[in-house]
C-alpha cells in the first residue's frame, strides 16, 4: 500500500521549490566574498594589515566560485549579477585603497589620499564599463587590468614587506606608485587574457598533474611571495603584449563576442 509522502518530505523533494531555492547557492559566495573584503578594511583599520591582505585574496577566490556555480548550476540572474559588481567594488576597490592608505599612504597628506581615491575611483569606472561591454568584447580578454588583479597587487606587496618587518612609511613612495600603476591600468585598453576559456573537463596531458601539485607546493611554502609574484608577472603581461603587437605593425581588434556572459 502506498502512502502520501509528509508534506514537509514532498516539498524539499518537488523540483519546482529546489530550481527556485538553488538561486541562493551562488549568492552566497558573493556574499562571503562582500564579507571578506569588509573584514579585510576592518582590520587594516586596526592595523592587522597581514590578516587584511589574506582577506583580500580570500574574497578573490570566492568571486572566482560564484560566477562559476551559478554557470555549472544553471542560476544566474540578473539581480546576482548586481550583487557581485557592488560585492568587487567593495572587495577589490575599497578594501585594498583603504588598507594601503592606513599602511603606507597616510603619513602623505593629500598626496597619499588621492592615490587611494584614484585606485578607487578607477576601480568604480573598470566595474562600470566592464558591466556595459558585457557581450560587446571578446571574452577571452580583459580590457584593462581586472579589478581582483589590481587588488592582488595592492594587497600582495603589503603582505610581502610586512613579512620582512618592513613599515609602510619606508617604502611610501614605491606604495603610492604602486597604487596608481594599478589603479590607471584598470582603465586603459590593454587587453589581459581573462581565462574564460580555460575548460576543466578538457582532457590533459599526464605531466599536468605533477606540475599542479608542485605549484601548490610552492604557493604552500610561501605564499605572499608567490602569489604576488605571479600577479605582478600577470599585471606586465598586458603591457609586453601591447608591446609586441605595436611593433608588429599595430594590435588587431578583438572579434564581437557571440554571446552575453555574467
Amino acid at each position: 500500500m502506498n502512502t502520501p509522502l509528509p508534506k514537509i518530505r514532498k516539498g524539499l523533494l518537488d523540483p519546482e521549490r529546489r530550481r527556485k531555492g538553488i538561486y541562493i547557492l551562488p549568492n552566497l559566495f558573493t556574499c562571503a566574498s562582500l564579507f571578506a573584503g569588509f573584514y579585510a578594511i576592518v582590520q587594516g583599520m586596526n592595523g592587522k594589515f597581514e590578516v587584511a591582505c589574506i582577506a583580500i585574496f580570500c574574497a578573490m577566490i570566492l568571486d572566482g566560485l560564484d560566477g562559476r556555480v551559478a554557470r555549472m548550476t544553471r542560476t544566474q540572474s540578473e539581480f546576482g549579477a548586481q550583487f557581485d559588481s557592488l560585492s568587487d567594488m567593495v572587495s577589490f576597490g575599497v578594501a585594498p585603497a583603504l588598507v594601503m592608505y592606513a599602511w603606507a599612504l597616510q603619513p602623505m597628506g593629500k598626496m597619499g589620499w588621492a592615490a587611494a581615491f584614484i585606485y578607487c575611483a578607477c576601480a568604480a569606472m573598470r566595474l562600470a564599463r566592464f558591466n556595459t561591454n558585457i557581450g560587446v568584447v571578446d571574452k577571452k580578454y580583459f580590457q584593462g587590468l581586472a579589478s581582483p588583479a589590481a587588488a592582488a597587487l595592492v594587497a600582495g606587496l603589503i603582505w610581502v614587506l610586512n613579512d620582512y618587518q618592513i613599515r609602510g612609511g619606508d617604502v611610501r613612495w614605491v606604495a603610492w606608485g604602486l597604487t596608481v600603476f594599478a589603479g590607471i591600468t584598470m582603465v586603459t585598453n590593454i587587453r589581459y587574457y581573462s581565462g574564460k576559456d580555460f575548460n576543466l573537463r578538457r582532457s590533459v596531458p599526464f605531466w599536468a598533474i605533477p606540475a599542479m601539485f608542485v605549484v601548490f607546493l610552492v604557493v604552500t611554502i610561501e605564499p605572499s611571495h608567490v602569489l604576488w609574484g605571479l600577479f605582478v608577472v600577470y599585471a606586465l603581461s598586458g603591457y609586453v603584449m601591447a608591446l609586441v603587437n605595436l611593433a608588429r605593425g599595430g594590435e588587431k581588434k578583438p572579434p564581437v563576442a557571440p554571446d552575453k556572459i555574467e
